[in-house]
């Protein structure tokens, strides 16, 4: 690779792992948005006299933007160098939280969410970004994508807060207009230390070291079909995943424990997951992402099949502490499989199809439980859907690792 912006650093340098702080930054920054959206809630839909289901509206667009705006700036994060997405990311930001604060109406806040918040600005600070570390790390890539994808997390942690007292103090649309500066201005000062290109070529022979090449017809499969059963996985796992994620909190209500109770056990959740991405890099790196997805299928399975019988308030709290050790490094272990099976100069945008995939089953896992609840009376059914859908991810990481070790098998003679 030649030309401006030409890399100059190797692969698990001490470069890689300041760009990895930085990247975690511009993570944290990037994804505050969709929580502060759930925030501000009560007082957009007191100011603008709308249903909650209304008020609800900018949150579900911005998601809808987030999934389709990964595909597009992973594409761009791939011919141009990700220093320009962030960028791009830091005008829809900051632009994005200003209009927000300034409009008139809950049409122009939803749409300023939908198309600047999400689909222009925090597109740009997960896939794109999680696709970029794993270009920058060889030995330690587990750990890296891990610590990159935990920023979603750590923003959902610091932004509530910070974001509830300024609403308290200056009201809603001082905080977001605050918001638009802070973030578009930090973000823009971040990206330019993001300029060098990831050194593309040294990590592909390194990669050739480990046993693990990058391919043309990864698991021995078109790209195509690959990527499509990586999709599938992403979506079936994620609504498996949304089933307790989304509905634990009127799960415990139903039950009579209420639903202080419910979101003490969804920030739990939460937390615990922070703690599982970090764990799941770890062994990443040991085992490959394949493993460490087959890995978490199985154990999100168990802790889903551990709902049915259990339903007190301590063994509640006990299963959703190890849903979330379970479950939190499922995502990121895609982002390892598309470095390690398709060609890097794609990672960007395969990467970002298949985020899009699961934040499409968390979308879709969310309304389908509620469905189930509401035709059957019961959230029993809704746990056993998800335990079914469980099962599928789980059929095709087992297929794809058997596709994988079947190739080895059929290539150790020619290696040897």
């Amino acid at each position: 690779m030649t030309g401006e912006g030409t890399a100059t650093h190797a692969a698990d340098s001490r470069y890689a792992w300041t760009r990895l702080a930085v990247t975690l930054a511009l993570m944290t920054l990037g994804s505050g948005a969709m929580y502060v959206v759930a925030v501000v809630l009560p007082a957009v839909q007191a100011e603008f006299g709308v249903a909650r289901a209304d008020a609800s509206l900018p949150y579900t667009l911005m998601m809808v933007g987030f999934g389709l705006g990964g595909v597009a700036m992973g594409k761009l994060a791939d011919r141009f160098g990700v220093m320009w997405v962030v960028l791009i990311g830091a005008f829809g930001i900051g632009s994005g939280f200003i209009a927000a604060g300034l409009s008139g109406s809950l049409t122009g806040f939803a749409l300023a969410h939908g198309v600047l918040l999400g689909a222009v600005g925090s597109s740009t600070t997960f896939a794109p970004l999680v696709a970029d570390t794993s270009l920058w790390f060889v030995r330690r890539r587990g750990i890296a994508v891990a610590i990159c994808a935990s920023g979603n997390y750590l923003g959902g942690a610091l932004w509530p807060p910070i974001v509830q007292h300024f609403v308290e103090t200056s009201g809603w649309r001082a905080t977001y207009i605050g918001l638009g500066i802070f973030s578009g201005v930090t973000m823009a000062a971040l990206a330019v230390l993001m300029r060098p290109r990831p050194p593309i070529a040294v990590a592909t022979a390194a990669a050739r070291q480990t046993g693990v090449v990058p391919s043309t017809r990864p698991f021995g499969l078109s790209m195509g079909h690959a990527q499509t059963l990586l999709c599938i996985a992403g979506v079936a796992c994620c609504v498996a995943m949304a089933m307790p994620q989304v509905h634990i909190v009127a799960y415990c209500s139903d039950l009579g424990f209420g639903a202080a109770r419910g979101a003490q056990m969804l920030s739990l959740m939460l937390a615990a997951g922070i703690v599982s991405r970090l764990v799941s890099g770890l062994i990443c790196d040991r085992i490959g992402g394949l493993r460490t997805l087959l890995l978490g299928s199985v154990l999100q399975g168990l802790a889903l099949l551990l709902f049915l019988p259990f339903d007190g308030l301590v063994s509640l709290y006990v299963i959703s502490a190890l849903f979330g050790l379970f479950q939190g490094g499922i995502v990121p272990s895609y982002a390892i499989i598309v470095r390690e099976h398709f060609p890097a100069a794609e990672a960007g945008a395969r990467v970002g199809t298949v985020i899009m995939a699961t934040l499409f089953g968390m979308a879709l896992g969310g309304w389908m439980s509620g469905k189930v609840f509401d035709l059957t009376g019961s959230y029993h059914a809704a746990f056993l859907n998800g335990i079914g859908w469980n099962l599928l991810n789980l059929t095709i990481a087992v297929f794809l690792l058997s596709r994988v070790r079947a190739l080895a098998r059929r290539g150790a003679p020619a290696a040897a």
